[in-house]
């Protein structure tokens, strides 16, 4: 079964599963490069978003992530364990904890951003910069489209199921 899974598609297979594959290739890749840092991806995905913006809300995190908020917790305990952040209450509103790199989350940027730019070079080695720049358009074309597929299903009352089947 893991041999048809890591399998290079033909050019015959639906793009969303190539689309897929490749995703996973890419963050397999990132995984491979982070782990010499002790760096999990999961991780690596909430340093990216504080690095762009600190004093975030665990739930405005798993928002920005597109992921639930116990994991988003169990990755923010993980990465205050380790020393990247912390968790501090603002002026005015005790209950809210909002969320700020240690100088040490933000030392860390320097070590792991070249990660993910060589991952992104290994990725579109062969490719000239006219393919990557139509690749590119191409896909915020389909991000554009599948964005509203889903805002349509909204106004009609359908969302995104949990993650959970109900017992």
């Amino acid at each position: 079964m893991a041999d048809r899974e890591n399998r290079v598609p033909d050019s015959r297979e639906r793009l969303a599963h190539i689309i897929r594959l490749a995703t996973r290739g890419f963050n397999r890749s990132l995984q491979i490069r982070l782990a010499s840092h002790h760096v999990t991806f999961g991780q690596w995905i909430f340093l990216r978003i504080l690095w762009q913006q600190e004093g975030l809300t665990q739930r405005e995190l798993a928002e920005e992530a597109g992921l639930t908020e116990p994991t988003t917790h169990t990755a923010l305990q993980r990465l205050e364990a380790l020393g990247f952040l912390e968790k501090r209450a603002l002026a005015g509103n005790r209950r809210k904890q909002h969320v700020f790199l240690t100088k040490r989350g933000k030392e860390l940027r320097v070590e792991l951003e070249p990660l993910a730019i060589e991952v992104n070079e290994v990725a579109l080695d062969g490719l000239t910069p006219d393919e990557i720049e139509t690749i590119r358009k191409g896909m915020l074309v389909i991000l554009e489209n599948l964005e509203e597929d889903e805002r349509k299903a909204g106004e009609e009352g359908r969302k995104v199921p949990p993650t959970r089947i109900p017992t």
